[in-house]
């Protein structure tokens, strides 16, 4: 048997709509999305159906509104067991649910506290984020290095192959923009965001989240989740609670964490959550290696 991976992904593959036909077709999912509700305090199951978009997108709802409709998917197959997981950013929580470190409902209440702390964040500290196509990772942690004169900036995404993402004060992500064109990137593009995510401008919402980890019971992983933080496999409860901590400053190196489940024997992956971003990347990383994504009912029919 192939050794199986589950993906879960992260800020920016919301839609409004989201998990509107899990909530329709399925008991076990329309009982997780109320429980949801409760758990937040919000109508976010209203706000994920009917959006307004621009609300959707807000991360103090992005946030919990990915992590909900990728848990109920992940609770809802009974067919495929994963060998190991992996989540972009917020999507490590939703691993960390699948593999039983964290019950749903505190974890529902810790990821809406994680996006109204980097909501906050990102209103105190301005920054912003850009995409980097086209140059090695060395090249660009070298040109953020020179351009942290005119202000912070330092990769937060490490995606595909020759694409990342910078992050940081507004200052430094625009010097460090104009020294990657000047290497020749072949695309630099900033990014509409709420905040400087994965970068030291999201210093202030660190006591928020800390507090929140504290309030939330941690378990031993059922299976190996590779964290964004060092790109390996991690099992060890207050092990995950420290690195969940250390990644709202720290890169995500997705793609090392990609290389890194092939390398210890995974041949399939599957995204389990909204849309289509983490194929994407882990096609761009290696091309040879099954990838299949769950979004919808009929995704997940099968698996049932």
């Amino acid at each position: 048997m192939a050794k199986k991976a589950f993906l879960f992904p992260g800020q920016g593959s919301q839609y409004v709509g989201m998990a509107k036909d899990l909530f329709d077709n399925s008991v076990e999912a329309k009982e997780m999305i109320r429980t949801a509700d409760e758990a937040v305090g919000v109508n976010l199951s209203y706000i994920m159906f009917n959006g307004p978009e621009d609300q959707l997108k807000q991360t103090e709802f992005t946030q919990p509104a990915i992590f909900l409709h990728s848990v109920v998917l992940a609770s809802l197959i009974r067919t495929l067991r994963p060998d190991a997981a992996a989540g972009h950013s917020l999507g490590e929580y939703s691993a960390l649910v699948a593999a039983g470190a964290i019950q749903f409902y505190e974890a529902m209440k810790l990821v809406r506290q994680r996006g109204l702390a980097m909501q906050y964040a990102g209103t105190v500290m301005q920054g912003t984020m850009a995409a980097i196509v086209g140059l090695q990772p060395k090249d660009v942690e070298q040109l953020c290095a020179e351009a942290s004169s005119a202000g912070i900036v330092q990769c937060a995404n490490f995606n595909s192959p020759g694409q990342i993402v910078i992050s940081g004060s507004v200052e430094g992500v625009k010097k460090a923009m104009e020294l990657c064109k000047a290497k020749g990137a072949k695309l630099v593009k900033e990014l509409v965001v709420s905040g400087a995510f994965h970068s030291p401008l999201m210093e202030p919402a660190k006591e928020k989240l800390q507090n929140a980890l504290n309030d939330t019971h941690f378990y031993d992983a059922r299976f190996p989740v590779y964290t964004n933080v060092t790109a390996k496999p991690v099992t060890d409860k207050n092990e995950i609670k420290k690195l969940l901590f250390d990644q709202l400053t720290s890169p995500v190196r997705w793609e090392e964490t990609i290389q890194n489940m092939i390398s210890d024997g995974i041949e399939e992956f599957y995204e389990i959550g909204p849309g289509k971003v983490l194929q994407g990347l882990v096609k761009r990383i290696n091309p040879n290696v099954k990838v299949l994504g769950i979004d919808k009912y009929e995704d997940v029919y099968q698996y049932i």
